[in-house]
């Protein structure tokens, strides 16, 4: 007997419709499978027979034929398990109405005891369903709230084989999972354990801060040991402005795909923040693979990505970032498919001046010889520095800050003051695709839109021959005073915004290393 249930594949973030035929017939006496799959699918008909056999239902001793459909696309991963069960079920007229199989995506891995265990790319696989109109998807109950948030869809979560033979013998036996996403989404849009009022001291590395949240610049904080750089960055995320709930459903189909969210959970409600061990290799920074998989720029769609001690990273796994920083996407390409990972991300880096770490120190002496501080440097290249548009110098906290127990802002505040800016952005970008910050303006639209007066152009031109910044400090510094002058919700650049966006180019200016 021919029995067809579906399943899906998850290619990139989306997922393809499977088909799983699986046939039954007296002529032979083997188990096959086909359509391309891959070892641990060829392996699913052993753990499907113990399964099966563990919970009193019987195994065909005849041929046993599962093809997965359309054939010629690779499919991967463990997750068809239970489709090829309960086909294998259907087809052997152990479960009644077969045809109601039809109407249901099911996918899951079996342990040989019946259990079920989690999936990876809930998510896209319950966008696609909804999409083709199917009546419901029966997945794991770990990942059932996450497929649940796509409406329009009745999502079953199951423990057990039993309960899914159970359901397509009485409908009734399952009921279906409902999440309230608005509400979710909200309450744990302004929970953080971290809050900037932590941090005592550093009132401009701060600002700077606020201004590359604002617009969206990335940015590298360079300063000595101990001097607050990474305490910095990781709160960054608190005064970001919240995700909306479409940037929230892309960014948790990413770390769906990954395996990333954790057990039950639903959206990832806050901005992610990323970092990776400074050994991380290029694959897994960019994403790829033999079954190619989202990296650490993709993990960090819409959020942060912090890379510490930004010199030590090798410098081959540096330079893969230079395109996705520009095109805010990763392709990867192989022999017969090519995907498209989202990397729209903000780039926080932190460095310390020199090797031992104490170059410029108010009170330590650099112990390094000469030209070693400029050869540290040089391990970042010009072009992704080109695309970091703040260089802040972290100097260290005097005691009498330390020791102050005076109240410092909290990030809330700074935090609306950033929407404010990312509003008055989204307005002026409203008609233009793809655009809502303004680092990510073209240079054509720097001409139209960082219109600056003679005075500002003056003090412009002053600085770039007097503190020798390159070309190519040029448009960042305008984009950085655009952003500052919309903190400030003026309509036109200042000579005070040029001024301090001037001042955030310190890796620019010849001979800063000594």
């Amino acid at each position: 007997m021919l029995v067809k249930t579906f399943g899906s594949a998850v290619y990139g973030v989306e997922a393809i419709t499977i088909t799983v035929e699986v046939n039954v017939n007296n002529q032979g006496q083997h188990y096959f499978i086909v359509g391309l799959p891959d070892n641990a699918i060829k392996e699913s008909l052993q753990r499907v027979e113990s399964a099966i056999k563990s919970n009193n239902f019987h195994m065909p001793r005849t041929k046993l034929v599962v093809n997965l459909a359309p054939a010629d696309i690779r499919k991967s991963g463990s997750a068809f398990d239970l489709p090829i069960a309960i086909g294998t079920l259907a087809a052997t007229e152990q479960i009644d109405n077969p045809e109601r199989l039809a109407s249901y995506v099911i996918m899951g891995e079996l342990s040989l005891d019946g259990f079920i265990k989690p999936i990876k790319g809930a998510l896209p696989i319950a966008i696609q369903a909804k999409k083709e109109s199917f009546e419901g998807l029966i997945v794991p109950l770990a990942n059932a709230k996450e497929a649940a948030m796509v409406g329009g869809l009745n999502v079953y979560g199951v423990d057990h084989l039993n309960d899914v033979i159970n359901f397509f013998k009485n409908e009734n036996s399952l009921q279906p999972i409902h999440v309230n996403v608005e509400e979710e989404f909200a309450t744990a849009q302004s929970n953080f354990e971290i809050d900037f009022c932590d941090v005592k001291g550093q009132e401009n590395i701060k600002r700077a801060l606020e201004i590359a949240a604002a617009g969206g610049h990335n940015a590298i904080l360079i300063g000595p040991p101990g001097a607050g750089k990474t305490m910095l960055a990781k709160r960054l995320p608190t005064i970001l402005p919240p995700l909306t709930l479409q940037e929230a459903l892309e960014t948790t189909k990413i770390h769906s795909v990954a395996g990333k969210l954790p057990e039950n959970a639903t959206l990832v409600c806050k901005r992610p923040f990323r970092s990776p061990h400074h050994t991380i290799s290029d694959v897994a920074l960019v994403g790829g693979g033999g079954n190619p998989q989202p990296g650490e720029i993709s993990l960090s769609h819409n959020g942060v990505l912090f890379l510490d001690e930004l010199p030590e990273f090798k410098r081959t796994v540096l330079e893969v970032m230079r395109q996705p920083m520009e095109e805010r996407k990763v392709t990867i390409s192989r022999a017969k498919v090519a995907l498209d990972f989202p990397a729209s991300f903000m780039l926080i880096a932190s460095m310390n001046p020199c090797p031992c770490g104490f170059f410029n120190h108010p009170e330590k002496e650099c112990t390094c010889g000469p030209g070693v501080v400029q050869k540290y440097l040089a391990r970042i290249s010009g072009p992704l520095l080109d695309r970091i548009d703040l260089h802040v110098e972290v100097t260290p906290v005097a005691f009498n800050e330390l020791s102050s127990q005076r109240t410092f802002e909290k990030s809330s505040s700074i935090r609306d003051r950033v929407i404010e800016a990312r509003n008055i952005q989204l307005q002026r970008y409203h008609n233009t695709a793809g655009i809502y910050a303004n680092a990510q303006m073209s240079s054509k639209m720097l001409k139209e839109i960082c219109v600056i007066n003679n005075t500002s152009q003056t003090l412009l031109k002053s600085a770039m021959e007097k503190l020798n910044l390159s070309a190519r400090a040029y448009d960042r510094i305008l984009k950085v005073s655009r952003t500052i002058a919309d903190l400030a919700a003026s309509p036109a650049i200042q000579p005070e915004h040029i001024a301090e966006a001037i001042q955030y180019r310190s890796l620019d200016r010849q001979g800063w290393g000594g």
